[in-house]
């Protein structure tokens, strides 16, 4: 064997110890690649998901203040949302619902109790009430103030401790606590920009308190007295101050003087339980007048008529228009009920001050021997009831609300009455016409009747409460009131004020809009 010189053998040993020293990884040791870090965007998302449910976790547990306002305890809190908006609690009356500010956060304020020492201290020196609303503005803001400050600590104390959980590098931890701060920062800029001081006079109730509208004053108040949130949350304090010395029943809407209270139902679909609703509804709005914009009954059959007979026992007047499920045996029926007015053909009356005129639907849906006419049919109709309202205006008995069952029919009345009211689509719906005609679509007053069973959830049941001054006759306000369907026991009342009548509106004529609306194409129709 050939002997290599000891030089080449050298050389040898010093490339494979260069060798060992380039390469000292195994298989065991991989050389990192680009898959074993996280990409920036996953990182990202993973911090914010840190950042988002620390600041959560961090307000749930200290973002809260205790702070009395005027006589009540109360405790005000910010919570994450998706709509933002103001929630009151009033336990265990309900929650009125402020649609103050659209940001990422609400603010809650529960009335946990009433101040026994506060509460006698304005009962045995009622000149203190006149500085209520003051006092209360001014623990609002302190407490507004203080609120502010603690969520700020909790956001960033409850991010930074679960960064600090998570990556456990007190750099990143900070940055999730400083990052929190920021959103809370952002959000309250953006609930600054949208907020809405006249939110109150739109406020939702739920629970008990669906049947306590007084809460937010009468029609004629809540014009007059409601200008800033301050004010109006003072006053709001001040009512359910009044509501928990109530102990047997809750106090209702009080009486105006100059307001005129009509409750619009519709589609009844021979639902017993809705003479029940309407009864307590009248009772508690102190309603002057009832009207019904038809669908009463399913089929319109004379076995049906039996259950109109708890009409005249509901305690006011009962207007009534014939609509596709009630026939011409059902109308007939009403027409011999005591305290019942159908109105057909543009028949006018005046109950409880107001002029109404009102059609009968053109079509009959349970009797499938008639052909439907369809909108065709509905806008005939309607063009009649516009016909009699102009001929009620020219003999100097103008009308002030107009009544049809489909809301097709209603809107040819356009320019020729302030309000018009119509059912039939069992979901309520507000339009202001070309001409300036007000529509007022009612929804199922009967919660669909048999037909709340048929969709996975329950109808609910809808009415209005229409507030109307008794000198203009025009629309101050409405309620609508809203309970819970087949086997629910929900309640929302939700107020409503027309543009015309917000605080600062320049004030609506009295006389009616001389604008008339032009002639409309087709036939002229006769009034039979």
């Amino acid at each position: 064997m050939a002997r290599v010189p000891v030089a080449t053998r050298h050389a040898r040993t010093a490339w494979k110890a260069r060798k060992i020293r380039k390469a000292p990884r195994t298989t065991a040791d991989p050389a990192p690649t680009l898959t074993d870090e996280p990409s920036p965007w996953l990182r990202a998302c993973g911090l914010i998901t840190v950042v988002l449910i620390g600041a959560w976790l961090g307000l749930l547990v200290v973002g809260d203040v205790r702070t009395p306002v005027g006589p009540m305890d109360t405790t005000m809190t910010l919570r994450p949302s998706l709509t933002g908006g103001t929630k009151i609690n009033v336990s265990p009356l309900g929650a009125l619902h402020l649609d103050s500010h659209h940001a990422p956060v609400r603010l809650d304020v529960n009335v946990d109790q009433l101040d026994p020492d506060r509460a006698q201290a304005l009962v045995d020196h009622p000149e203190r009430i006149s500085g209520l609303q003051d006092e209360v503005t001014r623990d609002v803001e302190h407490g507004t103030l203080d609120l502010a400050l603690r969520s700020g600590v909790a956001v960033v104390t409850g991010a930074t401790a679960l960064g600090l959980a998570v990556y456990r590098r007190p750099r990143r931890a900070l940055t999730a606590g400083g990052l929190a701060l920021t959103l809370l920062a952002a959000s309250g800029v953006t609930a600054y920009a949208t907020w809405n001081p006249k939110s109150v006079l739109e406020p939702k109730f739920s629970g008990l308190l669906s049947s306590a509208p007084s809460l937010v004053g009468n029609a004629r108040s809540i014009v007059t007295e409601f200008d800033v949130y301050q004010k109006e949350l003072a006053r709001l304090v001040t009512n359910v101050t009044k509501l928990y010395d109530v102990t047997s029943t809750l106090p209702a809407f009080q009486p105006d003087p100059t307001t005129i209270r009509v409750l619009h139902v519709s589609d009844i679909h021979l639902n017993p339980a809705s003479w029940k609703i309407i009864g307590s509804l009248v009772e508690q709005y102190k309603a002057d007048v009832i009207v019904d914009s038809g669908d009463t009954m399913d089929h319109g059959t004379a076995a049906e008529n039996g259950f109109l007979d708890p009409i005249p026992d509901l305690g006011a007047p009962y207007i009534w228009v014939r609509g596709n499920h009630d026939s011409a045996t059902t109308q007939r029926y009403l027409e011999h009920l005591k305290n019942v007015h159908v109105l057909d053909d543009g028949r006018a009356v005046t109950v409880a001050g107001l002029r109404f005129a009102g059609i009968g639907d053109p079509q009959y849906t349970p009797d499938r021997s008639v052909q439907p006419g369809g909108d065709a049919a509905e806008e005939l109709a309607g063009a009649r009831l516009a016909s009699a309202l102009r001929d009620q205006k020219a003999q100097g008995t103008p009308v002030d609300i107009a009544i049809a069952h489909e809301p097709v029919a209603a809107r040819q009345t356009d320019g020729e009455v302030p309000l018009a009211l119509a059912g039939h689509i069992h979901h309520e719906a507000t339009e202001i016409l070309r001409y300036g005609t007000r529509l007022r679509v009612e929804g199922s007053t009967g919660g669909s009747g048999l037909r709340a069973v048929e969709g996975k959830h329950p109808d609910p049941i809808e009415a209005s409460i229409l507030y109307l001054d008794r000198d203009t006759h025009r629309l101050q306000a409405w309620d609508e009131i809203e309970l819970g369907g087949l086997g629910l026991t929900t309640a929302e009342v939700s107020r409503h004020l027309p543009k015309d009548n917000q605080p600062g509106a320049t004030p609506t004529p009295q006389s009616p809009s001389p604008t008339t609306p032009p002639s409309r194409s087709g036939p002229s129709p006769t009034r039979p």
